[in-house]
């Protein structure tokens, strides 16, 4: 006897997009039933994740518009000496979620569908049975045992042990929510990318603006490098990019958010065994070269939704073709063996490439083509070079 079809292990954006995507129980159209579905997530503490940001770029309406709290038509990029590339990338919108939002969104479309079954546990294990289902095996609040058995389990947990890999570098960051006592923003345009920044001794750093208002603005410092700050680093950074090169002047910290994103060329496997897959940051839905996940997240739960409803075998779709992913990993390798000059490499994308056909590449969208007129956009010679050392290099395991 099955608790549910499927469980969904996590309530971040991986495990709600897809809870919000697959349909309510009940017979379809065509009189096929459709599956019940429970959602582990767990009890108010360390596990549950702090409060972030997610951004995306998309054409006209979205189906989580209600919890974007800003987007915009405008990107902007900013080389080391000042020089400014400003990109206008409509019918294209950037959008931006704060996860709250999102999450406040889907609860209530959630809180009425019939066949949901919302599950506060802490998972520990997840094992295959003889009979072809999975038993999940949590815990709840007060330390008792919690017990599901699915034909199904989509896991957004990370694993334990990250894939071996040639090249690991981290997207780490801390932000600050800021209001300023003079308007010091454009709300019309996204700072992307503002490598004014000081740069540190290996990989690279830059300045990332979201203004909501001409005095509000979500201010991150990020850096690509091998291992994060201390907290007090990063507000160090942060101040000096604030004040000397914003010239914000007197502000004030709202609230701040820090993280730290994977940019790695590992294979995350999307399937756990059997009938257990993994899904969102653990199923590969990271773009290695940009840290950007949330569109990845959308596609991949959008085509298990679509699985389910067609009654086939959910199994999740890679995130990003192999040709994406090999771009990736001469980008990452070329990045962190220092061939080339991270900052100029990203301004001149910004600055020769027209914005729909990188936003494309960005997004891993793009046609043979298209990637090959961004690749000769590039430094050709140091990215042939690590091309071809790439099939050499060994993968290593995570120390």
């Amino acid at each position: 006897m099955l608790d549910a079809d499927i469980v969904i292990v996590g309530a971040g954006a991986a495990g709600l997009s897809l809870a919000h995507r697959l349909p309510a129980a009940g017979p379809d159209r065509a009189g096929r039933p459709v599956p019940s579905v429970a959602l582990v997530s767990p009890p108010a503490g360390p596990l549950c994740p702090p409060r972030r940001t997610w951004c995306f770029w998309e054409r006209g309406p979205g189906r989580f518009d209600a919890a974007v709290t800003a987007s915009w038509e405008w990107l902007r990029v900013r080389g080391p000496d000042g020089a400014v590339v400003r990109r206008h990338i409509a019918p294209l919108r950037y959008k931006m979620i704060r996860s709250d939002d999102f999450e406040a969104l889907v609860d209530h479309d959630l809180s009425s569908r019939t066949g949901l079954r919302r599950v506060t546990a802490t998972v520990g294990a997840v094992a295959s049975r003889p009979d072809g289902t999975v038993e999940v095996r949590a815990t709840d609040a007060l330390g008792g045992t919690v017990d599901l058995r699915a034909r199904w389990v989509f896991d957004s947990r990370p694993p334990h042990r990250p894939p071996a890999a040639r090249t690991r570098l981290l997207q780490h960051f801390r932000g600050w929510f800021v209001r300023t006592e003079r308007p010091v923003f454009d709300p019309a345009v996204v700072d992307l990318m503002d490598f004014r920044t000081r740069q540190p001794a290996h990989g690279l750093s830059f300045g990332y603006v979201l203004p909501t208002g001409r005095r509000t603005a979500l201010v991150e410092y990020t850096e690509f490098g091998p291992a994060p700050l201390t907290a007090g680093e990063y507000d160090l950074a942060l101040e000096d990019y604030t004040r000397r090169v914003l010239g914000t002047g007197a502000a004030e910290i709202l609230s701040t958010e820090q993280g730290v994103i994977p940019m790695t060329d590992a294979v995350f496997a999307r399937q756990a065994a059997g009938q257990v897959f993994r899904i969102g940051v653990a199923g590969g839905a990271t773009r290695p070269s940009t840290g950007y996940t949330f569109a990845a997240v959308q596609r991949q739960t959008d085509a298990i939704a679509g699985a389910v409803r067609a009654g086939r075998r959910p199994v999740p779709p890679p995130a990003h073709a192999p040709r994406a992913r090999l771009m990736d990993a001469v980008l990452l390798r070329a990045l962190d063996s220092g061939r080339v000059d991270g900052p100029d490499l990203f301004f001149r994308l910004f600055d020769r490439v027209p914005p729909q056909r990188l936003l494309r590449f960005l997004d891993g969208r793009s046609r043979l083509h298209e990637d090959l007129a961004v690749g000769v956009r590039t430094p050709v010679w140091p990215m042939l070079r690590t091309a071809a050392e790439l099939p050499w290099l060994p993968r290593r395991p995570a120390p």
